[in-house]
């Protein structure tokens, strides 16, 4: 059937395919900004037809009644036929969300054939992502497979156990990787041995899997497995093709990320050694390091590239320590060393660690998307990033690498998936396994200024990004699935010693929209190093709010059951209200969340741009409660984000007569997840003192 011609109804209903545009998702840093920023210009561009149209419309005289019939009868069948195509269109795209489903891998049942089937899926892995792949019974029990690309040839060695016919065993023996360089002897290089060792355990992981007994072998499992090692292939073969590229290929494209993980290692290990120096103790604490320090950087943890650990809940730290084994720290002079040992730290992220949030550093496949600007580094516009513990990090730069500036007609289809560019990408969904990030308003358009300084001179306002949707962050945080934006959370917070009576926590929600950060485009190291601090930050807000249970205020809330019921009245409990010493069922606490801006002034303000000093905005949380009785007043409790005091955190007290509480002790509760109930030990402590 031809195509239908396009009308006023046929055009707006074509939108309709997309089902919306989700607000929180409709910004450059999502993992859909490519396919956002087409739809919205399609709208655009549709608009405009529209416009044009309508005003046509309104310059004709339709006199003629059989005529404005005819045409409302042709409007009524444009519009069935093209209900009837969006129909089937929106059937389509449902049965290609279907067709993602997993429904496990078809691991046989018979013991002796699955030798033979772990075989074969190497082979059909290598072939599958478009390597050559030869196959060699080098040896008895052995066999070797060779994966071959333009430069990268990667040697897996397989080795076989067939002592016990009834089971059998297969384990990855050897993995390793070669560059081959063109020269004139073509002469061939080693590869990275932590790539090596990273594919072993890629490839060791499924076999493991698929091997275990039938009551604990998961195939559901196993076939996310072998989909992790195909994407780790792909990436691979990606970067083979940028290698063998003559205007700007070469074996950089692997070697690169060697080269960097040897600079940031050493850089993290001179702040693990001034975190520790600062506290006088031999191995400092992980999670005072994320707080102080610049992210960890993990290389080769969830991808052949570069991942950096940017925070980890207290619960999550806790955890980790006390599941740390005994074993000697690693003896590696050149890594930084922890109470939590980097080999158990890494064990416990390369599957999933609650709590933690990571970031990868990986580059894209070619697209054509221009919504990234180039690269400017200018560090007078911006405050990230910032080196307070080791001041000499800030001569350090790292540019990663990048096709040359050559017209994109130029590029060879042959060598790239489709035409366009490779950008490289912090990733924090894990490669879409994982959510996103919950970031504000405001410390997206910080992040926009640390890899585009210069885009506070596109608007003269303030606004900048803006959010299409109702609520704010906190919403997005804690209350995603509501359509409603309430104005206040309610939770009560009760001490497991019953040390103080119940805190009820009031939070007012900022008048600030939220988005999900998936991905945000990156030129060099001091871009990621930036990034990173807004979002750690961020990460650090999140977990502290996350640390209660939230309820919309207005709602019954189940702890509550039976606060309200009045008992009998002893004359002591008169005696104690007229005195001031009776203790209340419970504590209000009005939590509130100042206003966060990391984006410096107008540029034009000053005339002299090399005195631009951008200001340091601490991002804070603040708590009021009253006085015990019979003092009255308020305590204000502000929490903030510090990465110069020696844990992280700085704790500010006004008010709290009598409570003789040092800032060193409320700093250590906040780093242990209390920061929500620092007015419950304040109340308690100016309890005891004037009893």
């Amino acid at each position: 059937m031809e195509t239908l011609p396009e009308t006023l109804l046929s055009t707006i209903q074509n939108f309709k395919v997309y089902d919306g545009l989700p607000s929180n998702i409709t910004h450059p840093f999502a993992a859909s900004a490519e396919t956002s920023c087409g739809i919205l210009q399609d709208i655009i561009q549709a608009s405009d037809q529209l416009a044009t149209s309508l005003n046509q419309y309104l310059q004709a005289e339709f006199t003629n009644t059989k005529l404005v019939s005819l045409l409302r009868q042709q409007a009524t069948l444009s519009r069935s036929l093209h209900l009837s195509d969006l129909n089937i269109q929106q059937t389509l795209h449902a049965f290609k969300q279907r067709s993602n489903a997993s429904y496990g891998e078809d691991i046989p049942q018979d013991r002796a054939a699955l030798i033979d089937w772990c075989v074969t899926r190497c082979e059909a892995w290598g072939k599958l992502v478009g390597m050559e792949t030869f196959k060699d019974e080098s040896g008895e029990g052995i066999i070797s497979f060779v994966f071959g690309g333009k430069v990268l040839v990667v040697d897996l060695e397989l080795s076989i156990d067939r002592s016990n016919m009834s089971i059998p065993k297969i384990q990855v023996f050897r993995a390793k990787t070669s560059y081959a360089v063109s020269t004139p002897e073509a002469t061939t290089i080693d590869g990275s041995m932590s790539l090596d060792a990273f594919l072993k355990d890629t490839f060791q992981g499924f076999f493991e899997e698929v091997q275990k007994p039938d009551e604990y072998r998961d195939p559901v499992k196993a076939a996310k497995l072998r989909s992790i090692i195909l994407d780790h292939l792909r990436y691979l073969v990606m970067l083979d093709r940028l290698a063998e590229r003559k205007e700007d290929g070469g074996v950089r494209w692997f070697v690169d990320v060697d080269q960097l993980c040897t600079v940031v290692e050493t850089f993290a290990k001179s702040e693990a050694d001034a975190v520790a120096l600062s506290m006088s103790s031999e191995l400092p604490p992980l999670d005072i390091f994320l707080l102080r320090a610049h992210s960890l950087p993990l290389p080769y943890l969830k991808s052949p590239s570069l991942s950096f650990l940017i925070h980890m809940s207290p619960l999550a730290y806790l955890s980790l320590l006390r599941s740390s084994p005994t074993l000697p720290q690693d003896a590696n002079i050149n890594l930084p060393r922890f109470d939590i040992p980097l080999h158990h730290l890494r064990s416990s992220l390369a599957t999933s660690l609650q709590g933690a949030t990571v970031a990868t550093l990986t580059l894209s496949p070619p697209m054509e998307s221009h919504i990234f600007p180039a690269s400017m580094s200018i560090p007078t516009l911006t405050s990230r990033p910032t080196f307070s513990l080791v001041p000499g990090g800030s001569d350090l730069e790292h540019v990663f690498p990048q096709l040359a500036d050559i017209p994109a007609s130029a590029l060879d289809p042959a060598d790239n998936d489709s035409s366009g560019r490779n950008v490289w990408f912090l990733d924090f969904t894990d490669g879409g396994r994982s959510p996103g990030i919950v970031m504000s308003q405001s410390r997206m358009r910080e992040i926009e200024l640390v890899i585009n300084p210069l885009s506070s001179m596109e608007t003269m306002n303030t606004v900048g990004m803006m959010s299409f949707g109702t609520g704010s962050w906190v919403d997005l945080l804690m209350n995603p699935s509501s359509l409603v934006s309430p104005e206040r959370y309610v939770a009560i917070f009760r001490s497991p010693s019953c040390a103080h009576p119940p805190l009820q926590l009031r939070l007012t929600a900022p008048e600030e929209p939220g988005f999900i950060l998936h991905k945000v485009p990156v030129n060099s190291m001091k871009e990621v190093w930036g990034v990173l601090e807004v979002v750690r930050e961020q990460c650090w807000l999140n977990e502290i709010l996350l640390g209660c249970e939230w309820h919309t205020e207005g709602l019954h809330l189940p702890d509550e059951q039976g606060d309200d019921q009045e008992g009998d009245v002893s004359e002591a409990d008169l005696n104690a209200v007229l005195s001031g010493t009776v203790t209340p069922r419970k504590i209000p606490v009005n939590v509130f969340l100042p206003s966060y801006s990391g984006t410096p002034g107008p540029i034009f303000d000053n005339s002299a741009l090399d005195a631009i000093a951008p200001k340091v905005h601490r991002t804070k949380i603040v708590m009021t409660s009253p006085e015990r009785p019979p003092i009255s007043g308020l305590v204000e409790i502000c929490v903030s984000f510090d990465e110069t005091k020696p844990r992280g955190v700085s704790v500010e007290l006004n008010g709290a007569m009598g409570a003789d509480l040092r800032s060193e002790v409320m700093e250590e509760i906040s780093r242990r997840g209390g920061t929500l109930s620092l007015a419950g030990r304040i109340w308690a402590k100016a309890h005891g003192s004037l009893q």
